[in-house]
């Protein structure tokens, strides 16, 4: 593994409610990287989450980023563009593997396009969902809570 040794990976997400699903996806962010990799973090700006969720974001962005900084597995955890831009975050932190999850391929679609029209040489890779018998998706999280607090609210 010593080829792959400090290398810069970057992955990106929206964090609204943080769950085990993205402590995984972290996780295994940073060992995609090799030993002494750095995982820098891109969190969706709230301006992101509207357009392409159709809704206002659950946390604001200054709050998501400060969480998924404070993660073990993060070495850096900064706001993306407004608007959105993968050639200014590429520009910022340069690096050698972007990670993308099981949910964004469009966003892998977009990178994608955007490296081959550049001539760019970063490692792409997708990961996949982890299984798990809590939710490990934010939507899981949000049908789960309605849940529960409709059952509460009826009594």
């Amino acid at each position: 593994m010593g080829e792959r040794a400090g290398r810069r990976v970057l992955a990106s997400g929206a964090f609204e409610l943080l769950h085990p699903g993205h402590i995984r996806f972290l996780a295994e962010a940073k060992r995609v990287g090799g030993e002494a990799s750095r995982l820098i973090v891109v969190v969706a700006r709230d301006e992101t989450i509207r357009r392409r969720k159709g809704r206002e974001p659950l946390l604001g962005e200054e709050a998501r980023r400060e969480l998924v900084s404070m993660l073990k597995p993060v070495d850096e955890a900064i706001l993306g563009h407004t608007p959105f831009s993968f050639e200014k975050i590429i520009e910022e932190v340069k690096p050698d593997i972007v990670v993308f999850g099981y949910d964004q391929d469009d966003l892998m679609r977009e990178f994608l396009r955007f490296i081959e029209s550049k001539g760019l040489s970063i490692e792409v890779v997708k990961l996949g969902k982890f299984a798990s018998q809590e939710p490990s998706s934010t939507s899981e999280l949000i049908k789960r809570a309605a849940d529960i607090l409709g059952k509460s609210s009826s009594r």
